[in-house]
């Protein structure tokens, strides 16, 4: 079976973590090898750290895609959860996949404020952060994602990913 990089994107604390480790679950109880690339764990694995600029952002996606398609070639499913606010960045990942599945966690920012799972927002409405998604940087949202999820306990869209990364 081929390899293919499933990428979840939507704003910081949409639930794009959770539900990817939710889908690593399933496939690995179905004997289905995957790989779980979450953007912010390989980030902090990097060095140099990358940053926050516009420009570090734009290198740390292209290498993040990079990272995910030269894996799936090695035919493992990866997935990768990572806001990835520019639809290029996740365009050049889908370009350098052999398959390539978009999710797009399809949470409002009002959610996602109140879920606040990392204090992101907190810190940017006491002004110590800039550049959050959703915020002050703009996110764009997939324009014709494959999978639509309403959060990380979406049933509906587990059971399709699985369904469809199983076979």
């Amino acid at each position: 079976m081929s390899g293919i990089v499933v990428w979840f994107t939507g704003l910081p604390s949409s639930g794009k973590s959770r539900l990817a480790a939710r889908v690593q679950s399933r496939l690995a109880a179905n004997g289905r090898a995957c790989c779980l690339l979450d953007g912010d764990r390989v980030r902090d694995l990097l060095q140099p750290k990358p940053g926050y600029s516009a420009r570090e952002r734009e290198d740390f996606y292209v290498t993040l895609g990079n990272l995910a398609a030269e894996i799936a070639q090695q035919g493992l499913v990866v997935l990768v959860p990572a806001t990835a606010s520019k639809r290029s960045y996740r365009e050049h990942a889908r370009g350098r996949a052999p398959e390539f599945i978009e999710v797009w966690l399809e949470v409002d920012a009002e959610e996602c404020r109140k879920r606040d799972a990392k204090g992101l927002y907190a810190r940017f409405a006491r002004g110590e952060l800039l550049g959050l998604p959703g915020e002050d940087e703009r996110y764009e949202p997939p324009e014709s994602a494959d999978v639509r999820a309403f959060g990380a306990e979406d049933e509906a869209a587990l059971e399709l990913l699985v369904q469809r990364l199983s076979g």
